[in-house]
């Protein structure tokens, strides 16, 4: 009965203050504003008298605020000790300066981080000649990502998780280098990408036929839109997502560009 009043209290006020597809006068709407404030007034009290009624419910104690849980640091990261012991282990008591005892110790942990530090791998190739034969001898340049580069496997790794995975653009990724010194320019962090990329190829064709090889196959496309600059505007392509069952003993998935569904 409550729900019904109030649902009627709400009509009364819709009616009376909510826009109307055909507009009255103020003449006009003086004619029903006495019956619109009896009903709202005799709706009114019908309301108090049965709230009145009601039985008083019982008032549910406040539950005491929690206090935020903070979870363990991880038990894998290196731990750095600093040692906080009084320079003088006697009583402070000026009558006793008897030597204390240590009876424990209170431990607290804090995270903290070593930002990403640049530095140089130093490859030393030693010439030897012998003097007899005029014969010289070096050991072979290791293969590289980057022929003739600068750039260390890991950092076009970092270059390519950080593009890639945490999604930073190069130009990003520049000003971010030079904090620490190092002037990397997005073209020359493109090219270690691109060359990165290549590097992979053979490793994605092995794990692409891992893949297709299985008996039970899902896939599933996404259309991407790709930039046509050619023709001013965008064309439809397509990644795809090629899933090994997940009863298979070895899951694993593999994504492909396409331009088609060809």
């Amino acid at each position: 009965k409550i729900d019904k009043l109030n649902f009627e209290l709400a009509r009364l006020r819709r009616w009376q203050f909510d826009a109307k597809t055909e507009a009255m006068t103020a003449a006009q709407r003086l004619l029903f504003a006495e019956a619109l404030a009896e009903d709202e007034a005799s709706l009114r009290a019908k309301l108090a008298e049965l709230q009145r009624g009601l039985p008083e419910a019982p008032k549910t104690p406040k539950a005491p605020p929690r206090k935020p849980r903070r979870q363990a640091l991880p038990a894998h990261l290196e731990r750095v000790e600093h040692r906080h012991e009084p320079e003088d282990t006697h009583c402070p008591n000026a009558d006793c300066r008897q030597p204390m005892q240590r009876i424990g110790e209170d431990v607290s942990e804090k995270l903290d981080i070593v930002p990403a530090k640049f530095f140089v791998h130093r490859h030393i190739y030693g010439k030897w000649a012998c003097r007899c034969c005029q014969q010289l001898h070096q050991e072979p340049a290791e293969p590289d990502v980057v022929d003739g580069g600068i750039p260390a496997a890991g950092l076009v790794a970092h270059t390519l998780i950080s593009r890639f995975v945490d999604h930073l653009p190069y130009y990003r990724q520049e000003p971010i280098n030079a904090r620490s010194g190092v002037h990397t320019p997005r073209s020359t962090l493109a090219s270690w990408g691109g060359a990165g990329g290549a590097s992979l190829g053979p490793l994605y064709e092995l794990h692409r036929a891992f893949i297709l090889g299985c008996r039970v196959l899902h896939a599933d496309e996404t259309p991407v839109p790709l930039l046509d600059p050619g023709a001013g505007k965008t064309k439809k392509a397509y990644v795809w997502a090629w899933a090994r069952s997940h009863h298979d003993p070895h899951p694993g998935v593999i994504y492909e560009f396409c331009l088609g569904r060809g």
